[in-house]
């Protein structure tokens, strides 16, 4: 089994319960979720908006491989009303591209694995610029505190 840290972010709807419902379908599709930060209410970042988000980030124990993470992950999101993220969108973005949301799922590690495609990169190359992924991943990873 492999762990991978996903980073969930909502700020469209009932926030709350679209966490939830990520949590639950990344469970069932991805994995099991063995760890949960508590949820953090932050200001958007890279784009303006009266919408605060909340964030989380999970570990889940999953057998897929890292392509097949992102896949399920983006039809997660896109079952939860998310539109299509084009590629653009998944490489560190311009404040153009970021938009309100109802979910997003970013990959945020990988075992100790470091992948670098296009569409794919692993450690995510933001999380370090964003408390709202650093704190809750602090949170519930050990060696990171």
């Amino acid at each position: 089994m492999h762990q991978v840290y996903l980073s969930l972010g909502s700020n469209l709807g009932s926030r709350q319960t679209n966490l939830r419902q990520a949590i639950r379908l990344i469970d069932e599709r991805v994995g099991e979720v063995t760890r949960q930060s508590s949820f953090l209410e932050t200001e958007p970042w890279g784009f303006q908006s009266d919408n605060k988000f909340l964030n989380a980030v999970i570990l889940c124990q999953t057998s897929k491989a890292p392509r097949e993470v992102l896949e399920v992950t983006q039809q997660i999101e896109r079952d939860m009303g998310r539109k299509q993220k084009s590629i653009s969108q998944k490489l560190p973005k311009s404040p153009a591209h970021y938009a309100d949301r109802p979910i997003d799922i970013d990959i945020l590690l990988y075992d100790d694995l470091t992948i670098d495609e296009p569409d794919l990169k692993i450690p995510h190359p933001l999380m370090r610029q964003r408390d709202f992924v650093m704190i809750p991943l602090r949170e519930i990873k050990d060696d990171l505190k």
